[in-house]
């Protein structure tokens, strides 16, 4: 119990040094500083950073010396190697935001939820979104045109956006992933889906700005898109990154996505590594941080109005389950380089 408090504690700790760059900017320092150093490279408080040393000290992220009786501090390079924003794929610090957030922003909601059995609208986590969206985003980035897309069908997928071909992604948000792949496929279209107006609102903005006609954003429920006899068939290329766990009716937003699928079209579903038993996942190194997030987040969105509560951790068992019964007959299990979190899911349409 003494472990579990201090590391609760400890996360919070990490995740205000993470959040007002305090690593960052230790992480430029070859040799240990007193706090007046700190506080004037970062332009924060001596007298709060002195106690947010405190934690970081006891814990053993942040090294103290005392010489000449004033205590130095000095962050070693292979801490910063996963605590700062420099980090890459390595960077674990910025995780540490995702409880204090969902504290403050769920945890009445989701206790009262325990006694309702009723869902927390989407509305009441923007933080959380805003959040998500630039972990997302930041991925994104990083490895979607680089890596993510190369990968699929060994680079035949590459050829036909290179050619031209009809592309959506479901539940688009702010639509990064779609505006990155409009800019380095010009011969092909894309199209995004979302259920948030302010998020397709920023997304078109954004296209505007950036001088993009080969792409456009729809405010489209994904459970009702098997409904519309106009998208059948539509696209050769579908892609969900971290959205379909979320949907209060998630299968019918495979259906949904099985209609959009012309004949030989691909479907990529980004989503979390797990079993879908819970015993398969006692040894999941971030089990209890997953689970979690998906209490304090994911499941109870996806029971509003009723819906299915399906939860992060719904696994790949479920995931190929749900993906048959919504028509999809071959099912690809694939690993995602620099991505422990997620699986990909691939899909043809026969």
């Amino acid at each position: 119990m003494v472990e579990i408090l201090n590391a609760g504690a400890l996360n919070l700790g990490l995740a205000i040094g993470y959040r007002t760059g305090l690593f960052d900017v230790m992480a430029t320092m070859d040799s240990p500083q007193p706090v007046s150093v700190i506080a004037e490279s970062s332009g924060l408080s001596v007298r709060y950073i002195r106690e947010w040393m405190g934690v970081m000290s006891t814990a053993g992220i942040v090294e103290l010396t005392d010489d000449d009786g004033e205590s130095r501090f000095f962050l070693p390079k292979e801490h910063a190697a996963c605590l700062t924003r420099n980090s890459g794929p390595n960077n674990l610090g910025v995780y540490t935001q995702e409880i204090p957030l969902l504290t403050v922003l769920a945890l009445e909601s989701v206790l009262h939820g325990f006694k309702t059995g009723k869902g927390v609208p989407y509305t009441q986590y923007p933080q959380f979104q805003a959040f998500m969206t630039e972990l997302s985003n930041a991925k994104h980035r990083r490895v979607l045109v680089q890596k993510f897309l190369p990968g699929v069908e060994n680079g035949r997928l590459i050829n036909r956006l290179k050619t031209g071909i009809r592309v959506c992604d479901v539940g688009c948000g702010e639509g990064v992933a779609l505006l990155l792949m409009a800019r380095a496929f010009p011969q092909s279209v894309f199209v995004g889906l979302d259920l948030s107006v302010e998020a397709i609102q920023t997304a078109r903005s954004q296209a505007e700005a950036d001088g993009l006609v080969n792409v456009e954003f729809q405010v489209v429920d994904a459970a009702t898109l098997a409904a519309d006899a106009e998208l059948a068939g539509k696209f050769d290329y579908v892609t969900a990154f971290d959205a379909i766990h979320d949907q209060t009716a998630p299968l019918d937003a495979l259906k949904g996505i099985k209609h959009l699928l012309a004949p030989g079209g691909l479907f990529s579903m980004v989503d979390i590594a797990a079993g879908s038993r819970m015993s398969d996942n006692l040894d999941h190194p971030m089990g209890p941080f997953l689970y979690t997030v998906s209490l304090m987040h994911c499941m109870p969105v996806g029971l509003v109005d009723g819906g299915s509560g399906l939860g992060m951790m719904w696994g790949r068992e479920k995931a190929v389950e749900m993906l048959k019964a919504a028509g999809f007959n071959s099912v690809d299990i694939l690993d995602i380089e620099d991505d422990p979190f997620n699986l990909h899911f691939l899909c043809k349409n026969p």
